[in-house]
């Protein structure tokens, strides 16, 4: 086996947070970019079981093009309906047929695909009904396999399916933590039961300057819970002091939280960020696969980002999404193994063809003391080496769903 093209380098640079400014934001559960990229990775999954199930093989799809447009509501303090439902279209590729001793048999992709966007959607949304808020739609590209082929092809590591770059840095800033944080907490059952009013759809942006974080967050109210001007100011309130509360837990930031900047209360219910669903999607705010976050689970304009869009692309040789997920589990676990690290980057270069754990070039950046840097580079090394020959075992890992993506 050849060896590999690993190249380790020192970066010169400060780490990110040092620097004066930093900019971070997350795209929440209820977002609808988020929706669309969770939409195609449950996709994903669900076509991934099916062919093992019956053909022992994940046969080649990639559904990474869903499109979620916006409905129409009419909302009011108290309560609101949904006029036009929200339009969920699932495009791509899979194999729709496989042909098995001679005989052609066909794969129920339909099925599979409305069966996993409707439980998605029923798991993660308390208030949006799949029957009568959503009209999920699918256009999938026709393929067929042949079972024998496959089984003679079968490789521990198949050929990279395209020439792509994957990235991935670690470990996250106290800022990058926080903006993670706030909307998982926000979406908790635990804060849930407390302002049931808060729905799904979060977006958090985190400005650091110094030592003061900044954090806009968009919060779709349910009506249902606020029955006037009054209860709606006093939601945001409490949402406010939730945020501070949870972001001053982990930093010694002087933190300032602002919800719904964007409200013109004098016009009153016009002026709210008001939902019926629990999405700003029921009301014309569309969503597409990849427009959020990036595969570490934030979007970071401080850091190198991929543009891929890691979700729905099959898990097999899809180097988009593997190299994506791999750039960031090799980046924590140096950032984790090697204390002197201040921080560490990591870019993948595929070819097409090439062996998915050979990839062309595996560049790792390192913020650290030149002095050190010689024993970290053979070490950082060895861990790339050995974690690129683990990149088969990633495919059972997001099946399982111990890996998610977008990672976090």
């Amino acid at each position: 086996m050849r060896e590999k093209n690993i190249v380790v380098s020192r970066l010169t640079r400060r780490p990110v947070y040092e620097l004066d400014v930093e900019l971070v934001e997350r795209k929440g559960l209820g977002h609808p970019d988020y929706i669309a990229d969770a939409i195609a990775e449950e996709v994903s999954k669900a076509l991934s079981r099916y062919y093992l199930e019956n053909f022992e093989h994940i046969l080649h799809h990639n559904v990474d093009k869903v499109l979620v447009v916006g409905g129409q509501a009419d909302v009011w303090f108290g309560g609101g309906n949904v006029l036009r439902p929200i339009y969920i279209l699932v495009a791509g590729r899979a194999t729709t047929s496989v042909r098995v001793d001679g005989e052609e048999k066909q794969v129920p992709v339909g099925s599979i695909v409305l069966k996993a966007a409707r439980e998605w959607l029923s798991k993660n949304f308390r208030f949006l009904d799949v029957t009568s808020h959503v009209v999920i739609d699918y256009r999938i590209g026709r393929g067929s396999a042949d079972l024998v082929r496959l089984i003679e092809e079968k490789a521990k590591y198949p050929g990279a399916n395209d020439t792509s770059l994957g990235v991935g840095f670690a470990p996250l800033t106290e800022t990058e933590r926080i903006v993670y944080g706030v909307e998982r907490y926000l979406n908790s059952s635990e804060v849930k039961a407390r302002i049931p009013a808060i729905g799904e759809d979060i977006k958090v942006m985190g400005l650091r300057q110094g030592n003061t974080l900044r954090l806009t967050v968009a919060v779709a109210i349910v009506s249902r819970f606020v029955h006037s001007v009054e209860e709606y100011r006093e939601v945001k309130e409490k949402i406010k002091e939730e945020i501070e509360r949870f972001a001053s837990r982990t930093t010694n930031m002087e933190i300032h939280a602002e919800v719904n900047t964007g409200d013109d209360l004098s016009k009153g219910r016009a002026g709210a960020y008001i939902v019926v669903t629990g999405t700003s999607a029921e009301h014309g705010d569309d969503g597409a696969t990849g427009r959020g976050n990036r595969a570490g689970g934030l979007i970071t304009p401080m850091r190198p980002m991929s543009m891929e869009a890691t979700a729905g692309k099959n898990p097999v040789n899809h180097v988009g999404k593997l190299y994506n997920v791999m750039a960031h589990i090799i980046a924590r676990r140096i950032a984790s193994s090697l204390d002197e690290v201040k921080e560490v980057y990591i870019k993948l270069l595929s070819q097409i063809g090439r062996p998915i754990n050979d990839p062309l070039v595996a560049h790792v950046g390192v913020i650290c003391d030149p002095e050190i840097f010689s024993s970290v580079k053979r070490e950082v090394e060895s861990i790339v080496s050995e974690e690129l020959d683990n990149i088969d075992k990633l495919t059972e890992r997001i099946l399982r769903g111990s890996i998610d993506v977008p990672l976090f």
